[in-house]
């Protein structure tokens, strides 16, 4: 009876032990929740394309390896861009399949692409990449963690200066841990899927400074026509803007040629008059408009290039 109990013991212990976890391991300081806009908040998009993103490491590269084809580089992209898609404050332009959406177009026998210019230009790279098995035994266990660490930089280019705004490298971590017991429970074979893990945990910590970065920067809009047929500006319900809204219209600062840094820079400019959002218009980010309407001073109509538009703080 005594030997039946012990055995029962054992065999409960084991089944106790043999579960597998999962586990991302997220620095205590990084929210890797990805920020969503669930409130009614207004909130109007900046333009964001991701021009690049390489692996610098030597993951996936094998001897028929094809750096324009880097799988791990595209993986990056795809999960970036999800994660910033999430957010519902950009508007994202394709960058990196630019030459399918041209072929498309010349099968659908549209010669025409319309070229949309971003405001902020996200630089990357998969710059730290390894995999390290752990395994540990005992007199009547064993067990085998697999760990996955991976580091990604990034840099936040301003398209109207060219100058960076904002880098960083973070790291993601991902680890699967299997135990067995008097030779009872599971043993996990390689797991790929802990790279992806990785990778994703790392881009997550970046997600919110991109956000930050992009939003600090004043929204700003242009005349596209002001006649007797009404007067119009770029932007329209993609971007946020809606019928009643106002904003304020400002007549360009001159530009000036910084001699410590060599840069041209605009001089804070002056504000000449309100506008108030009167209809909105167009199907997509790239045709939308919106009417607008002086509820405070007026510009020179022959010279619209003077002037901008930008949210009132």
């Amino acid at each position: 009876m005594i030997r039946f109990l012990v055995a029962m013991f054992i065999v409960s212990l084991a089944m106790s032990c043999t579960t597998q976890q999962k586990v991302v391991q997220v620095e205590p300081q990084v929210q890797e929740d990805i920020p969503q806009n669930n409130t009614e908040e207004q909130i109007l998009k900046r333009k964001v394309a991701i021009a690049r993103f390489s692996n610098e490491t030597q993951y996936a590269k094998g001897i028929f390896y094809d750096k324009d084809n880097d799988p791990v580089g595209k993986q990056a992209v795809d999960i970036l861009s999800t994660k910033l898609a999430a957010t519902n404050k950009f508007i994202l332009l394709e960058r990196q399949d630019m030459d399918k959406i041209v072929e498309e177009l010349k099968i659908a026998g549209n010669e025409g692409l319309q070229k949309v210019g971003a405001d902020y230009l996200i630089i990357g790279s998969v710059t730290e990449f390894g995999r390290k098995n752990v395994g540990d035994v005992n007199a009547f266990s064993r067990s085998k963690t697999q760990t996955v660490q991976a580091g990604v930089s990034i840099r936040l280019v301003d398209v109207s200066t060219g100058q960076i705004i904002y880098s960083e490298e973070a790291k993601g971590q991902a680890e699967t841990q299997n135990k067995t017991v008097m030779g009872l429970g599971e043993r996990s074979d390689y797991d790929a899927t802990l790279s992806d893990k990785a990778i994703s945990a790392a881009i997550s910590k970046l997600v919110e400074n991109i956000i930050n970065n992009c939003m600090d920067k004043p929204w700003k809009s242009y005349f596209l026509t002001y006649n007797e047929d009404g007067i119009l500006i770029s932007g329209g319900k993609s971007q946020g803007i809606q019928v009643g809204d106002k904003f304020d219209v400002m007549e360009k600062g001159k530009k000036v040629k910084n001699p410590q840094t060599g840069m041209m820079i605009e001089l804070p400019g002056k504000k000449v008059g309100v506008v108030n959002i009167d209809f909105t218009g167009g199907e997509t980010a790239q045709n939308e408009f919106s009417m607008v309407s002086f509820t405070e001073g007026d510009i020179d109509k022959s010279d619209l290039t003077k002037y901008y538009i930008k949210e009132i703080k």
